[in-house]
């Protein structure tokens, strides 16, 4: 969430942390907009009858919360607890924790850069935000392709730089890998060259969908494919898309495929 973005709007999911408990609800800040309050009142905490809302929230405790009902003229924000799902519970405060790393990152390069942080906001934000839609997304992709993600969005070289070493520190990236043994057999007088040509193409292709391929020989006709992505379901499709390409070229010239799975 960007830190210009004043007021949250009518069923936004939001993350506040409960500041005061009362019989009838919960005062909660809203930890992505300046802190600003709002209720959560004890009918929107769960879809059961409360007897007890410190059974439910305590102070201190963060909390996603929708926003049900708003009226910025009057700074009334209304919450409910009951109306969010476990699923994007979850997925809000994995966002949440992302934007605040990404934030705490920013912060430590503009104490390295001796610049004010107000000042790294404004260089650092807008081109990542329209990019990638929110900071920690734009940080992973550096750690991904290295600072000249962000000298390409105009950045200076010096604060590229130490951008890229902090997030390649502070952001692991998690890799999918998949692995396997392809065999592939030519009676074509020019097999070999054909194989490595296909196998050339599959690397091609592979970086092209952003797969890390390696490829192995264990002796003809078998090769051992090592293939990594920070996306498992991509990487899923991609293999099957890189082994049929290596099968429909290397079957022009009567050879034969086959992968095995490890």
């Amino acid at each position: 969430m960007s830190s210009s973005v004043e007021w949250p709007e009518l069923g936004d999911l939001v993350v506040g942390t409960a500041k005061r408990i009362e019989s009838y609800g919960a005062y909660v800040t809203l930890d992505e907009y300046g802190n600003k309050e709002g209720l959560l009142h004890i009918s929107e905490i769960s879809t059961r009858w409360v007897r007890n809302i410190r059974n439910h929230v305590r102070e201190g405790q963060k909390l996603v919360l929708l926003v049900h009902r708003l009226d910025k003229e009057k700074g009334q924000i209304d919450l409910s607890l009951k109306r969010v799902g476990k699923g994007e519970y979850k997925g809000k405060m994995e966002e949440f924790k992302k934007e605040q790393r990404a934030r705490t990152l920013l912060s430590q390069a503009a104490k390295l850069l001796n610049i004010s942080e107000a000042d790294l906001y404004k260089t650092v934000e807008p081109p990542l935000l329209h990019k990638y839609g929110n900071l920690y997304d734009g940080l992973e992709e550096v750690v991904k392709k290295g600072s000249e993600t962000l000298t390409k969005l105009g950045l200076p070289d010096e604060m590229s730089e130490t951008l890229t070493k902090l997030a390649a520190e502070k952001i692991k990236t998690k890799m999918f890998k998949a692995q396997g043994v392809l065999s592939i057999s030519s009676t074509d007088p020019k097999g070999i060259i054909l194989i490595k040509e296909a196998l050339l193409t599959m690397k091609k292709m592979a970086k092209k969908k952003k797969i890390d391929v390696d490829i192995y020989a264990l002796g003809a006709p078998k090769y051992r494919l090592e293939l990594a992505a920070d996306d498992h379901k991509r990487l899923e499709s991609s293999l099957k898309d890189l082994v049929d390409e290596v099968a429909t070229e290397i079957e022009k010239s009567g050879g034969n495929v086959t992968f095995t799975r490890e």
